[in-house]
């Protein structure tokens, strides 16, 4: 706390510090409540990595993202402009699983984001398809958004074709019965470069 509140104003070159604390302290909190709860040791250096890779991602999605050239489709993917992002998290150790979600609107500014977790569910596709959902039923209710992007091609394929995925029958009827409520649904693919903020919450919902 001495070097957060006073001797880190003046160290060499402020300007490189990317002020990791406000991540590293909430991973210091989670650690604890990992250990308090569920028995978990965390280690503390490879707390403190992790906790500043995830600030240096959150640094990197908020630089401008530059215009490409290339094909039509390229440029639809990253066209972040009136756009409901979303990411599901899922490991096999977890007991949940996460989902985040952003609306970006026509100018690209962020108006709405949100996050949550769940029991978790069968497979890392299983939380995407939840992680789509709650996003419609939320753009639904606070937008006009008709325009969803993911990372997860094998979710765009599910979409565009249902039929192929009989396992997941239960899901994407409740999917279909959304639809109806959207006059211009569309779902695309956008990196994972430009995803990194639903990305973000999901894995720390």
């Amino acid at each position: 706390m001495d070097y957060l509140l006073w001797r880190k104003n003046n160290i060499d070159g402020p300007d490189q510090d990317k002020y990791p604390y406000p991540w590293i302290i909430w991973y210091i909190w989670k650690a604890r409540n990992d250990k308090l709860f569920r028995g978990i040791d965390r280690d503390p250096l490879e707390l403190v990595r992790y906790a500043k890779s995830e600030c240096q991602a959150w640094f990197d999605a908020n630089k401008v993202i530059p215009v490409v050239q290339g094909p039509e489709i390229e440029d639809q993917a990253i066209s972040l402009d009136n756009i409901c992002l979303l990411d599901g998290s899922w490991t096999s150790q977890s007991q949940f699983s996460g989902c985040g979600w952003v609306w970006m609107d026509s100018g690209g500014k962020i108006e709405l984001m949100g996050t949550r977790n769940i029991p978790r569910r069968e497979s890392a596709l299983h939380s995407e398809v939840k992680a789509l959902r709650w996003a419609m039923e939320n753009m639904l209710q606070h937008s006009t958004c008709q325009r969803f992007g993911t990372d997860y091609k094998e979710l765009i394929a599910m979409i565009k074709d249902p039929a192929a995925w009989p396992s997941f029958a239960t899901e994407l009827e409740r999917i279909e019965t959304l639809l109806i409520c959207f006059s211009d649904f569309d779902i695309s693919y956008v990196p994972r470069t430009h995803n990194q903020f639903s990305d973000f919450f999901s894995k720390n919902s």
